[in-house]
Formats: C-alpha cells, sequence, structure tokens
C-alpha cells in the first residue's frame, strides 16, 4: 500500500541555515474531506527563514555534515527533491556535486535532442504519415506538454513554436543550474 495516504507521513522542510528538518502537517490532515495540499512556504522555527519542501523521503544529514548540507541545499536549487508516494522512492539522486552536474548535462544531452527535433519538424499531412511519425517519434512527441496539442488523436497539431520555446527554456534552466553549481564548487 502506498504511504501517500497515511496520516503520519508528512512532507519534510529543511532549513539549511540551521541544518533542521521539520515535518509539517497536510491540510487533509486538519480537515478530512480537503484533498488541496496548502500551497505557502513554511518559515522555521528557530530563525525565521523560508524552509525548503523537501519531500515525503528527504532523510537529513547529521548538524554538523555542513558538507552533506551543501550538497542538500544544492540539490534543492537545481530542482531535485525527495517527492514520491513512498512505494518507489525519489528516483536517482546524485551523490555528491561532480556526479550533479554529470546528471545535469544528461538531461541536457535529452532536452537538445528533443530541441532538433522540434525545430526540425514537419507535421505529417495524412494518415500513412502519422503512423509512421508516431511509430518513429513518439518518444519526442510524449515529452511535449499535452496543452502544446490541440485536436484529436486523427487530427492532431502541435504548435511548433510553442514547443521550440518549451525546451529552449528547459535547456537554458539547465545550463543555468549547471554553472551555479559549478561556481559553488570553485568557491568552496
Amino acid at each position: 500500500m502506498c504511504r501517500y495516504g497515511i496520516n503520519t507521513y508528512k512532507p519534510h522542510y529543511a532549513c539549511f541555515e540551521c541544518r533542521k528538518t521539520f515535518k509539517r502537517r497536510l491540510l487533509k490532515d486538519i480537515d478530512r474531506d480537503s484533498i488541496e495540499f496548502e500551497k505557502q512556504s513554511y518559515k522555521c522555527p528557530e530563525c525565521g527563514g523560508i524552509t525548503a519542501n523537501m519531500g515525503f523521503d528527504f532523510e537529513s544529514p547529521k548538524k554538523p555534515n555542513t558538507k552533506a548540507w551543501n550538497h542538500m541545499e544544492s540539490l534543492y536549487e537545481t530542482g531535485i527533491t525527495f517527492h514520491s508516494c513512498g512505494c518507489t522512492g525519489p528516483g536517482y539522486i546524485p551523490r555528491d556535486k561532480n556526479k550533479l552536474i554529470e546528471f545535469l548535462n544528461e538531461k541536457k544531452v535529452i532536452y537538445v535532442e528533443n530541441l532538433r527535433f522540434w525545430t526540425t519538424r514537419l507535421e505529417p499531412k495524412n494518415e500513412s504519415e502519422k503512423s509512421k511519425d508516431w511509430d518513429k517519434n513518439s518518444h519526442f512527441l510524449f515529452s511535449l506538454p499535452r496543452e502544446f496539442t490541440t485536436g484529436t488523436k486523427k487530427k492532431r497539431y502541435t504548435d511548433l513554436k510553442k514547443a521550440v520555446e518549451y525546451w529552449t527554456e528547459r535547456i537554458n534552466e539547465i545550463d543555468s543550474r549547471i554553472i551555479k553549481i559549478t561556481n559553488k564548487i570553485r568557491h568552496s
């Protein structure tokens, strides 16, 4: 059974300044009819700074381990957290800054492949072309958010300009994350 539904399974919030974690009650624990999670930020009870939602599966390092805490902060700043329902865990978590850069570069390669696909894409014109296109390119078609696609399965249309903009933004985000982590490595 998925631990998500158990009331004792709470999200972990981390204060990187104090190097402490806190569990927070969910709105549905207070109001059983509510299925909406609170989206507001939460302050650290010790220093008053904003805490980071690290997810259900976050295990904090020991307080004196500043290197591990700095790495957790780097993970958070690059969008890597420990969110899952607890059944399968959060997935791959890079164990140090070099592995994090390697992981981000691997993601960037995938993003660049997607950008190349959408910048050179010609929409299929007939059913035969659509079928071949679907068989050959489904991984690219599925990796784009649904809101960029309109129409029915038979008459699907993708906004190529939005697709190119989407992947360009993803690449720029990855580049800025890599630069930020590289600068942290240089200054540590």
